[in-house]
């Protein structure tokens, strides 16, 4: 399975359990060194930087963002 299939596939989980994924797998960042999870971070900003510029994903304003999360706990 390529890590886009994983992607998709963990996207269709419901939120609750996307987020326990999302806990599980922070979680064990903790086992790396700091300079690994500043390389893992670096990685992912530069990943959605280029996904933004290429026009694979769109900007959503922090207000939205947190409308949604407030909905989604409260869900």
């Amino acid at each position: 399975m390529t890590l886009q299939e994983l992607k998709t596939e963990i996207g269709k989980l419901p939120l609750n359990e996307r987020a326990a994924l999302a806990k599980s797998l922070i979680d064990r960042l903790d086992d790396l060194s700091e300079s690994e999870i500043e390389a893992l971070w670096t990685e992912e900003a530069e990943r959605r930087l280029d996904e933004l510029e290429q026009g694979r994903a769109t900007e959503i304003p922090a207000e939205e963002v947190l409308r949604r999360a407030r909905a989604a706990i409260k869900a």
